[in-house]
C-alpha cells in the first residue's frame, strides 16, 4: 500500500512537469506567431482539463487497488488467527477475554488457566508502567501449565489514552507455544552428559607404613570392592589410574542421584580399619559442564587439591562454576612420615638462591602465627644471604606487645615494610611466600600476587575455592596446628645450617601456643615434636605467655559476652559483642574460647562489630565443624577453629543467619 501511494504521488509530479514544459512550448510559439495566441490558449486548457480526468481516473482505481488489497489482507489475517495451529487468546488487561482460538479452548478444556492469565497480565502491567511512552511491548516466557510446558508469548498493544495521560487500555494477544518435547529432549540431553570424577584414598601411604603385609591386601580388596559396589550402583564406570587414585565415569542422571544420597561412599569406607583403629578415607572431586572431557578431567584434577587440602574425607562437585561440598566433618589425619618436609624445605632452599630478593607476607589483620612464621621463613632466608622483608600493615591487640618487642630488635630494622614499600621491591626475580593463608583476597597485599610468578605457599587452614592458584611450591597440610609448626620443620630440615634467635624461637612457638590454645586443640606428636625442637633451641615459655595475658578491661568484655549468652539444643553456645571495637575479632575470639570451657558445650560462636564488618569466630571441641558452618557464611578454618567476615547485614542479621546456618548443617548430616 505504501509503494502504491508512492507511484501515486510520482504520477502526479511528473504531470506538472508536463504541464510546465507545454506551457513554456506555447508561449515561446505565440511570441513568434502572434496569430496563435488564443489556439494555444485553448490548447493548454484542453490539455488540463484532460490531465485532471485522468489523474482522477487513474487514483481511483489505484484507490480501488489498494482497498481490495488490504482487505485480502485482513482477511488472511483473520484466517491466520482464526485458523492458528497453537492455542491464542486475546484479552484486555483489566482480564476481559475478548476472543479465544478453537485450539486454546480444546488445549485447556480441562485446566483452569486463571491463574495463569493473571499471572501474565500482571507481567504485561509491570512493562507498562516501565514503558510509559511506547505504545508496543511484548513479553516471552516459559511456564508449565497442567503437564505440558510453554513458550508464552504476549503482544500487548494501547487501544485509546483517555482524559488522564496514566490511565491507558491496552489489549494483549496470547500466544501459547507447547514446547514440551523441546524441554524433555533437553533434558534427556544434559541427563546424558558425562561427568567425570577422581577419588583419591586419603592417607594410603600412611596406612601401608604402619599395616601388616595381611592388612594391606586387606585395606586394598576391601576399599576396592566398596567403590566398585557404589560407582555399579549409579551405573558408573571406575578405573584405577595410580596405588591411591581413581577415575570415576558416569552421567549428569546418576550424579543426581548421588548428590540426593549425599556420597554414602564416605561413610562407608570408614568401615575399613587398622588394627591401631586408623580408618580409610576418600577424597572424590568430580567436575560437570565443562566444553570437552579433558576439560572436565583437568578440572577434576584441580578440584582434587582443594579436597585435599580441606582435610580430606569429602567430595566436591564443580558445576557450572559453583563448588558443593559433601563431607568434611572428621578431624584430620596427622601424617607421621616428614618426607614431604624435607622436600620442601630443599626446594624452598634452592628457590631463595635463585630469587633476587624474598618477601614474605601474611594475612590481614596480622597474628602471632602469621608473624612467627614469617620470622621463621626470614631467618631462613637471611642465613642464605639474600635481601629479605616481611610485610605487615594490619595488626590486633593480640600483638601489640609483641610488636613493641620486635621493634626494640635491632636485626628487624627496616625488615618490617608496609603496602607501598613492597610494592616497589618486588620485581619479576623476587621471591614472594605467603604464610598462613592460601587466600587470595585474604593476603595482606594482595598486588603482590600479579608483580611476581614465583609464589610460595605455606599454610594449615583448610583449603576453599578461592585459593592462590599459581604458587610453584606449596607446603598446605591441614593436620599441621599451626603455620609456626610447618616453618619450625622447614628450619630443621634445610640442609644449610640455620641458627634462629631467641626471639625468632618464642615468636614460633607463640604462633603453635596460640593455634592449640596452650596445647589443647589440634594438637599431634608432630606438634610436640617441633615444640621439642623450639625449647632446645631457648625459648623462654614464661616470656612467651606474657604476650598472651589480657588487660582487666579486655577480661571484663569477655565475660560479659559469655554472661549474655544464648544456649541452642543444650550444646551451641551464642553470643553478641555489641560494641564497635577494631579489635572485636580478638575478643570475639577469645570469648568463644572460654565458652567451650562451659560444661556440656561442644560449639561456640561470639559475633562482633568491625567498623563496617561483622566478625563470626567459631569454636569447637571436635564433635561440631564449625568451619563447615561458617563456610556457607563465606568463612572458612578447621573443624575446630572457624571464623567469618559479613557485610551489609546488623548483628541480629548475622545470628539469625548463623543459626539458620546451623540447622541446615544438622540437616545435612542427619
Amino acid at each position: 500500500m505504501l509503494k502504491n501511494k508512492m507511484n501515486l504521488d510520482k504520477l502526479v509530479s511528473r504531470t506538472k512537469v508536463y504541464l510546465i514544459i507545454i506551457a513554456i512550448i506555447l508561449i515561446i510559439l505565440s511570441v513568434i506567431e502572434h496569430r496563435a495566441i488564443m489556439p494555444s490558449i485553448l490548447v493548454y486548457i484542453l490539455i488540463v482539463i484532460y490531465t485532471i480526468w485522468s489523474n482522477n481516473k487513474r487514483q481511483s482505481e489505484i484507490s480501488e487497488h489498494i482497498n481490495e488489497l488490504t482487505l485480502n489482507v485482513d482477511k488472511a489475517a483473520q484466517s491466520t488467527i482464526i485458523n492458528s495451529p497453537f492455542p491464542l487468546v486475546v484479552i484486555e488487561t483489566n482480564g476481559n477475554i475478548i476472543w479465544k482460538s478453537s485450539n486454546f479452548i480444546k488445549e485447556f478444556a480441562n485446566i483452569d488457566i486463571g491463574v495463569t492469565l493473571n499471572d501474565i497480565i500482571k507481567e504485561l502491567k509491570l512493562n507498562i508502567q516501565k514503558g510509559k511512552n511506547k505504545n508496543n511491548f511484548s513479553i516471552c516466557e516459559s511456564m508449565r501449565i497442567g503437564d505440558r510446558n510453554y513458550k508464552i508469548i504476549a503482544e500487548h498493544t494501547k487501544l485509546k489514552e483517555k482524559e488522564h495521560k496514566d490511565s491507558q487500555e491496552y489489549m494483549a494477544t496470547i500466544y501459547f507455544l507447547d514446547e514440551t518435547n523441546y524441554i524433555e529432549l533437553l533434558k534427556k540431553y544434559n541427563d546424558s552428559r558425562t561427568c567425570i570424577g577422581i577419588i583419591v584414598i586419603d592417607n594410603y601411604e600412611e596406612l601401608m607404613q604402619r599395616a601388616t603385609e595381611e592388612e594391606k591386601l586387606k585395606i586394598t580388596a576391601g576399599a576396592e570392592k566398596k567403590m566398585y559396589a557404589w560407582i555399579n550402583k549409579y551405573n558408573g564406570l571406575l578405573i584405577k589410574s595410580e596405588r591411591d587414585s581413581y577415575v570415576a565415569i558416569f552421567d549428569q542422571y546418576n550424579l543426581e542421584k548421588i548428590k540426593e544420597e549425599k556420597f554414602e561412599i564416605l561413610d562407608e569406607i570408614k568401615e575399613i580399619k587398622t588394627q591401631e583403629n586408623i580408618q580409610l578415607t576418600l577424597s572424590i572431586a568430580i567436575s560437570e559442564n565443562e566444553k570437552t572431557n579433558l576439560d572436565e578431567y583437568k578440572s577434576a584434577k584441580a578440584i582434587i587439591d582443594i579436597a585435599l587440602g580441606r582435610g580430606g574425607d569429602q567430595a566436591i562437585i564443580k558445576q557450572e562454576g559453583k563448588y558443593y561440598f559433601f563431607g568434611g566433618r572428621t578431624q584430620e589425619i596427622e601424617k607421621r612420615t616428614k618426607v614431604k618436609a624435607r622436600i620442601v624445605a630443599q626446594a624452598l632452599e634452592e628457590l631463595i638462591k635463585e630469587a633476587s630478593n624474598v618477601i614474605i607476607m601474611g594475612h590481614t589483620n596480622s597474628d602471632i602465627d602469621a608473624m612467627g612464621a614469617s620470622m621463621g621463613v626470614y631467618r631462613i632466608a637471611e642465613t642464605l644471604g639474600k635481601e629479605v622483608y616481611i610485610v605487615n600493615e594490619t595488626n590486633g591487640t593480640s600483638l601489640d606487645t609483641f610488636i613493641e618487642e620486635l621493634k626494640q630488635n635491632p636485626n628487624y630494622n627496616n625488615v618490617i615494610i608496609d603496602k607501598n614499600e613492597s610494592l616497589s621491591k618486588i620485581n619479576e626475580e623476587s621471591l614472594l611466600i605467603v604464610v598462613d593463608t592460601d587466600k587470595k583476597n585474604y593476603v595482606e597485599v594482595p598486588e603482590l600476587l600479579e608483580k611476581t610468578s614465583k609464589i610460595v605457599v605455606i599454610d594449615h587452614h583448610r583449603r576453599g575455592t578461592d585459593y592462590i592458584e599459581n604458587s610453584i611450591l606449596t607446603f598446605h597440610e591441614v593436620y599441621a596446628s599451626s603455620a609456626c609448626e610447618l616453618v619450625t620443620e622447614l628450619v630443621e630440615y634445610t640442609e644449610t645450617n640455620v641458627k634462629l634467635e631467641t626471639f625468632e624461637v618464642e615468636a614460633l612457638y607463640a604462633g603453635i601456643m596460640m593455634d592449640t590454645k596452650n596445647f589443647t586443640f589440634k594438637t599431634g606428636v608432630r606438634t610436640f615434636e617441633a615444640a621439642a625442637f623450639l625449647r632446645k633451641c631457648g625459648v623462654d615459655i614464661i616470656k612467651v605467655k606474657k604476650w598472651f595475658q589480657s588487660d582487666l578491661e579486655t577480661y571484663n568484655k569477655i565475660s560479659e559476652i559469655v554472661a549474655k549468652s544464648e544456649i541452642l539444643d543444650d550444646v551451641i553456645a551464642i553470643s553478641i559483642y555489641g560494641e564497635e571495637d577494631s579489635d572485636a575479632n580478638i575478643i570475639c575470639a577469645k570469648a568463644a574460647d572460654e565458652l567451650l570451657t562451659i560444661s556440656n558445650i561442644t560449639a561456640s560462636f561470639v559475633i562482633g562489630k568491625m567498623e563496617d564488618k561483622i566478625c563470626i569466630s567459631g569454636r569447637s571441641i571436635g564433635d561440631i565443624n564449625v568451619q563447615l558452618i561458617l563456610e556457607k557464611l563465606g568463612g572458612g578454618g578447621h573443624i575446630t577453629v572457624a571464623g567469618a567476615q559479613i557485610e551489609g547485614m546488623t548483628q541480629e542479621e548475622v545470628k539469625q543467619e548463623l543459626i539458620n546456618r546451623i540447622n541446615e548443617y544438622f540437616t545435612e548430616i542427619s
